[in-house]
């Protein structure tokens, strides 16, 4: 149903009518995120500049039964910000003021729509540390990071988004606001609600201000790139760094087919010889990087490496880091449509994985590309196809439902940062089992019982 003048003016009574979009050209953006193939049309967007007007918003259509969905600047890869049926986008990104960086105990306060790089050069410019980096982190909002838990390519060393989530401010469905969590490094009391919120994707509740953890910055990085003629000895690198009891900052992977679209396109000297290529990189005191670097480039020495550089300078580190975090754009530009999966299994299986994907395109008659991280067994499967092709599409679905099968026997996940939304939601139950789907109906009916907060995403009601 499209929106009627009255609820029209009612929605510009609570934002003013400059922040209430209902003309198709202009909701033409808001009808995707970053998720391919996957497109919604909402029946309206509104913009939001605080708490109190989120809180008007959503009061307004838990009493309305209107479906509400939340969007930051719409990066997520499940189709979790993606309009549902007669349903209005609540955007955030106007609320975008970090409110306070608090050094005396390594804090920063931001309001939800803060990107994740804005983030990360306020705590550097007071000499302080944000670690989680997602690949989006230059577009991406802190609350969305929030939302779907985003991890990064520092995972390994430093976590993912919950590790560095002290407290949130939270809208609730009928318009109340929740606060949990504080400044304490130590606080027991009561259920963990911040951690019900983080991950939750919007069906719980609305994250409108975030409070983070930050640590001292790193005094010394160094960045190494190996390459490799078979994908098996990438992987025993990497088991033995981690048996050698280094723990780098980065261990990042890129497959024989992603290193050439990389190399395609960002021009940084990647040999086009190898089915494997490690990104390393080590951080802390000066003389820790400095032994495990070493460390590093000798054990992939000895596991066969066909070249290792070691970055000069900086700007060498920027360059080579920058093969890994252009993966997706450089697979982008191979094909029409471009699906960035996201699956994780124990570091002792992840060639076994890898293989498991080669077969499946092969199988299928597909082109995969297949990067991710290395040290942590989060890899990225990025099927390039074209979403015209109905047949093609029938036979990606059919290789995802492999691949996601095969991750769960390994001992694996469905999804590592990615999150559900609607592309994983058919996975779900058979990765999470009844009990578990059980209590997180319940939550979400108790929390949300007219069903207005992303309904659609990670289950049904």
């Amino acid at each position: 149903m499209a929106l009627d003048t009255a609820t029209r003016g009612r929605l510009a009574s609570l934002v003013g009518a400059e922040n209430v979009l209902t003309a198709r050209e202009d909701l033409i953006p808001y009808s995707f995120d970053g998720t391919a193939a996957l497109r919604a049309m909402p029946e309206a967007v509104v913009f939001a500049h605080s708490t109190s007007e989120v809180a008007d918003v959503l009061r307004w259509a838990n009493e309305a039964r209107v479906p509400v969905i939340t969007r930051g600047s719409g990066t997520g890869l499940s189709g979790g910000s993606l309009p549902s049926p007669h349903g209005i986008v609540l955007c955030l990104t106007k609320m975008g003021r970090i409110l306070e960086v608090d050094a005396a105990n390594l804090t920063l306060l931001a309001e939800c729509g803060v990107t994740t790089v804005t983030i990360a050069d306020a705590a550097a410019g007071m000499g302080l540390f944000y670690p989680p980096d997602p690949g989006s982190m230059k577009i991406s909002t802190i609350g969305g990071n929030v939302a779907e838990n985003s991890g990064g390519l520092r995972g390994l060393k430093y976590g993912i988004t919950r590790n560095y989530v002290m407290g949130l401010e939270v809208v609730l469905p009928d318009g109340e606001v929740l606060w949990t969590g504080n400044k304490c490094v130590k606080d027991v009391a009561g259920y963990s609600l911040r951690d019900l919120f983080i991950g939750s994707e919007g069906t719980l509740g609305v994250i409108t201000k975030v409070l983070l953890r930050l640590l001292p910055k790193p005094a010394a990085k160094k960045t190494l790139v190996a390459t490799f003629d078979q994908m098996d000895r990438a992987a025993q690198t990497v088991s033995d760094i981690i048996a050698a009891k280094i723990i780098p900052c980065t261990l990042e992977f890129l497959d024989r087919t992603t290193i050439a679209c990389v190399e395609d396109f960002a021009k940084v000297g990647l040999p086009l010889d190898c089915e494997a290529l490690l990104l390393m990189e080590t951080d802390g005191h000066p003389a820790a990087v400095a032994e495990e670097a070493a460390q590093m480039e000798s054990l992939a020495r000895r596991n066969g490496a066909m070249e290792v550089r070691v970055a000069k300078d900086e700007a060498e580190a920027n360059r080579l880091a920058s093969a890994r975090r252009s993966a997706f754009s450089a697979l982008a530009r191979v094909a029409p449509t471009t699906i960035l999966e996201d699956a994780t299994v124990p570091r002792s299986e992840l060639a076994r994985m890898i293989r498991f994907v080669e077969q499946v395109a092969r199988k299928h008659g597909l082109r995969i590309g297949t990067f991710g991280h290395m040290g942590d067994g989060n890899l990225h499967p990025t099927f390039l196809t074209d979403e015209r092709n109905t047949a093609e599409m029938a036979r990606v679905h059919e290789a995802f439902k492999e691949i996601f099968d095969e991750a769960i026997r390994l001992g694996g996940t469905i999804t590592g940062e990615h999150g559900i939304g609607v592309a994983k939601k058919e996975f779900l139950p058979k990765f999470a089992g009844d009990a578990s789907m059980r209590v997180m109906r319940e939550l979400r009916r108790v929390l949300d019982p007219h069903a207005i907060l992303n309904p659609g995403k990670m289950f049904d009601p």
